[in-house]
């Protein structure tokens, strides 16, 4: 192969490279479009609920009936069911992803690993809507009316387990790849100054994967704070402000659900109180990605 022949490859290759390179950038820049066009829909339209309702009111007020008379537009019962959601599938998902992810990542036999992994995966594939109705025809009156028979039949605490259980893939998964991710050597490190299976899994393998199994909690917690149709079924449609999760709730992706698909006209004051939720819902899962970042980069200034 002479010169020619070479320099010829060598330019195809680069173009190939340059349109590759275009292409990335092309998709990096309509990701970041698309985000902004999503931001000013939620701005514009929540401007003009606004201009009708007191922002104090929104973010202060303790009842919200937009659909009712006399109207109430006090976010702060969406809120609190959404967090009521959120903080208990967590308790389900967090330390059972966890573990799991320790145990394929160090105690597990690879065939064992082979067959688990794909299995846990298979509960992110089953529709919310499966996850809602198990709530409703089996965690509810089988688990949740045994252990406290005063309970609504709709109640936040069916809700969460079924979320805890459909983000659990979620945090078990990621956090068993940033495990898997850590050097053999330190491992080998740690068992040749005499340290336990245990001691080597909690003290050197989950540290040094911290970054990534706080990345899986963030993802998850927010996968839960999104979700929509199960929490619909599982906890109904009632707005409270309420700690107790055998109350039925409302949260905020149930409400945009409820009032998108009913006959609310374009433009009313109740068609607008969806954006102005969304734009709250916004925040919330913007100010948890900050954080996580912060953590992320806390954490790695730590380990690294």
């Amino acid at each position: 192969m002479d010169t020619t022949e070479i320099s010829v490859i060598s330019m195809a290759a680069r173009r190939k490279e340059e349109i590759v390179e275009k292409l990335f950038f092309l998709c990096a820049v309509l990701s970041v479009f698309a985000t902004i066009g999503i931001v000013i829909v939620l701005l514009v339209e929540s401007l003009g609920f606004f201009q009708e309702v007191s922002f104090v009111e929104f973010l202060t007020g303790k009842k919200w009936s937009p659909l009712l008379t006399p109207q109430s537009f006090g976010v702060l019962p969406l809120i609190n069911g959404t967090l009521i959601i959120t903080l208990g599938a967590a308790l389900v998902a967090l330390p059972l992803g966890l573990a799991s992810a320790l145990y394929m990542s160090e105690y597990a036999d690879p065939r064992i690993r082979r067959i688990t992994k794909p299995l846990l995966e298979i509960l992110a594939g089953i529709p919310t809507v499966v996850y809602g109705y198990f709530a409703l025809t089996f965690i509810t009156p089988n688990i949740i009316k045994h252990l406290y028979p005063a309970a609504n039949y709709f109640n936040a605490a069916s809700a969460s387990i079924v979320v805890g259980i459909m983000i659990l893939p979620m945090v078990a998964s990621l956090s068993e790849d940033a495990m898997r991710a850590v050097p053999n050597s330190l491992r080998e490190g740690a068992y040749a100054l005499g340290a336990t299976r245990l001691e080597v899994s909690t003290r050197v393998v989950l540290p040094a994967a911290l970054s990534g199994v706080l990345a899986s909690f963030i993802l998850a917690l927010s996968r839960a704070i999104g979700e929509t149709m199960a929490v619909t079924i599982a906890a109904g449609m009632t707005p409270k402000l309420t700690l107790n999760p055998f109350e039925s709730i409302q949260t905020m992706t149930a409400y945009i659900v409820q009032v998108s698909l009913g006959d609310t006209p374009s433009g009313s004051i109740e068609y607008q109180s969806i954006f102005a939720v969304g734009l709250v819902l916004f925040a919330m899962t913007l100010l948890m990605n900050m954080a996580s970042y912060q953590i992320r980069k806390r954490f790695r200034e730590v380990y690294e």
